[in-house]
């Protein structure tokens, strides 16, 4: 499953890490699959498994989908 990149800038400004946020704008696709962009994620500070964790049908409360 694809998450679009705009959630998870989202999802860091809402942490205060803008700057990670600006990084991660310029370095992610516009739609990011947790399981390919696993390594790019753990770079910004967020576990994938928390992402695909939070899928029951959708993408959980947090990334607000």
């Amino acid at each position: 499953m694809e998450i679009p990149k705009e959630k998870i800038l989202q999802m860091l400004r809402d942490r205060g890490d803008q700057q990670k946020a600006d990084e991660a704008d310029k370095e992610l696709p516009d739609q990011v699959d947790p399981e390919k962009d696993g390594g790019k994620l753990s770079k910004f500070g967020i576990d994938p498994g928390e992402l695909t964790g939070k899928l029951p049908g959708g993408v959980g409360d947090k990334l607000g989908l």
